[in-house]
């Protein structure tokens, strides 16, 4: 891998219309900031960076960098909603949308990526900013004379935050500026962006570097904050993508400025390889803690475990929105994504074509068509993660049908479904795929307006290492030890042993990815990654459950927009999105993503 030296590199800037923004260190904390710390204006920097106390205070909104329940806090729907609904995984519900995510009609452009995604440019450099104006002041401080070991850590943590939002810019934008200094008004802004390459680079050194300092494991009260092993899952994540397809020189999507998103180091499927082994001589060969039914898994996601590498901590008064009552309720997946007939909200519809990802539980797959019993007999992950038709919760069945009208008359048969469209609460939030997302909900919470007290949102765990592992071992054709690892997977789902090789295996890790990292964050990126297009743009199907005038209970398979233009569009710009048109703009030397 391509060595970066900090030393030899010119300090990089950033002349844009979001400028006064990345201008001063606080500006980050009254942007989308959870965690407060002592006002600028009651303590001067000299004391803050002479105080080791004061120097952590600072170091803790900069862990709002990190991803949580909300896609984009300071939007009112971005606060309900994470990225699931502009993957294969899912859609935007309540009233079909189209301006949370610009996925339909137009796709994006450089004035338009809908309202979920319009910020990620500024909000990310904000925290860049923040990050290197703790650096650059942090190893002159007094609080480092007065407590060298413990600094030394915070300056860990904040190099391991550096590089984690690194890892999401290069993943939206492909390859930026690399910026290892604050920006000064007086500095002479010119901007040019640094290869995909470079950064990578550049955050696997950082990476390396805080997990030489960071401790291995945190006590319970500390959960939530960087670790060694952290670091290292970081890092396993960032080289599994590199080396995927996205950027392989012989497929790239893109034919101008193919510096900025190619990644050509020979060694890429052995360096991811031994990326998830350095996490996994960590962790163990045998971590997965072992499950006896859906109830057991969905646990897993509840609270804190020792198969949570890394996670954003939520607790009685830490939500994404407020403090209390609706605001914060309502931001937790619990209400966010109930069916309607609990007073939910169901703003992520999972979508019928990844619902036929899960297997049956003899581990035959569905072959991508619809069984004629579509509930019955499915592998035990469909139970956990997903609500449907039937489907026993919170204290009754499930019913999303609609009631066929006795002849010549105008009143139903039967009653309609709780969940319908004409049934309890809000039935402008009635699922109109016939899924909602169970994975993530506590249902031990007496409403789906309660608070759990400890939820975490999950940013790494050994799963996905174990994944990351197969994967690159798979691409190297180390069938046998692939499968082994693939099989932990699977096998903790209590799924049989999978049996395959080559291509066939390769398919096989890519569902295991899907099904038991789903509504994690993985899939918009990971069908991506393998140009999967076909995951990318698709006609969004869903069921509509009816119930004939004799009791008798259907479902028809059927497209939500007839209207193609309607549907899940793709075009090969959508693989990046655009740099803010203001920005690039402005400063000509700011390149523009292809095809926009």
């Amino acid at each position: 891998m391509t060595n970066y030296n900090l030393k030899r590199r010119k300090m990089k800037n950033i002349k844009t219309l979001s400028i006064i923004c990345l201008i001063t260190f606080f500006t980050i904390f009254s942007c989308e900031d959870v965690i407060d710390v002592e006002p600028k204006d009651r303590v001067t920097e000299v004391a803050v960076y002479g105080d080791i106390d004061q120097v952590e205070a600072l170091v803790y909104p900069m862990y709002n960098s990190t991803e949580g329940w909300a896609i984009r806090r300071n939007d009112f729907w971005g606060q309900r909603i994470n990225i699931e609904s502009a993957s294969f995984e899912a859609k935007f519900n309540f009233k079909d949308l189209n301006n949370i995510f610009q996925l339909r009609a137009g796709g994006w452009s450089k004035s338009n990526v809908g309202l979920s995604f319009a910020s990620k440019w500024q909000n990310y450099w904000s925290y860049i900013q923040s990050t290197n104006e703790f650096l650059s002041k942090i190893d002159a401080s007094d609080a480092m004379v007065q407590d060298p070991e413990r600094a030394e850590v915070l300056k860990a943590e904040v190099r391991f935050l550096r590089a984690n939002i690194y890892t999401k810019l290069i993943k939206y934008y492909g390859g930026v500026p690399i910026l290892t200094e604050p920006a000064k008004i007086t500095d002479s802004f010119e901007y040019t962006r640094d290869s995909y390459e470079d950064c990578v680079s550049f955050i696997v050194e950082e990476l390396d570097a805080a997990a030489a300092i960071l401790p291995t494991t945190r006590p319970a009260a500390e959960f939530g904050r960087a670790t060694k092993t952290a670091a290292l899952a970081v890092k396993s994540r960032t080289l599994l993508y590199a080396a995927s397809d996205l950027h392989d020189p012989s497929l790239l999507p893109q034919t101008t400025n193919t510096e900025l998103y190619s990644y050509s180091v020979a060694s890429k499927w052995e360096d991811a390889e031994n990326a998830a082994k350095a996490v996994i001589d960590i962790v163990g060969e045998d971590a997965l803690i072992q499950v006896a039914n859906a109830t057991d898994y969905q646990n897993l996601f509840l609270s804190p475990n020792d198969n949570i590498i890394f996670a954003r901590p939520y607790t009685a008064g830490f939500y994404e929105v407020g403090t209390g009552g609706f605001a914060a309720a309502n931001s937790l997946p619990d209400q966010a994504q109930s069916p309607s007939g609990y007073g939910g909200w169901g703003l992520s519809s999972p979508t019928l074509n990844f619902t036929l990802e899960f297997n049956f539980n003899d581990g035959t797959t569905t072959g991508g068509v619809t069984p004629a019993n579509p509930n019955d007999g499915r592998e035990m992950r469909y139970y956990a993660n997903l609500n449907f038709q039937g489907a026993n919760f919170r204290g009754r069945q499930i019913n999303y049908a609609l009631s066929d009208t006795l002849p010549g008359q105008n009143t139903p048969a039967f009653p309609h479904g709780l969940d319908s469209p004409q049934g309890l609460g809000n039935v402008l939030h009635s699922s109109k795929t016939g899924y909602n997302i169970r994975k993530f909900q506590d249902e031990s919470l007496d409403a789906t307006n309660g608070i759990s007290p400890n939820r975490p949102y999950i940013l790494y765990r050994v799963a996905e290492i174990y994944l990351n592992y197969a994967e690159a071992l798979a691409e190297q054709n180390k069938d046998g030890l692939a499968r082994t690892y693939l099989n932990k997977v699977s096998s903790r789902a209590l799924q049989p042993d999978i049996t395959v090789g080559g291509d066939a295996l390769k398919e096989a890790i890519k569902r295991e990815r899907r099904v038991e990292l789903c509504f994690e964050g993985h899939n918009f990126f990971d069908e991506r990654r393998w140009l999967n297009e076909d995951h990318l743009g698709f006609d969004i199907k869903g069921l509509k459950w009816k119930t004939d005038t004799s009791g008798n209970l259907s479902f028809e398979e059927y497209s939500l927009f007839t209207d193609s233009s309607q549907g899940r569009i793709w075009f090969d710009r959508q693989y990046y999105l655009p740099i803010p048109e203001g920005d690039s703009e402005i400063v000509p030397t700011l390149i523009q993503n292809y095809g926009y």
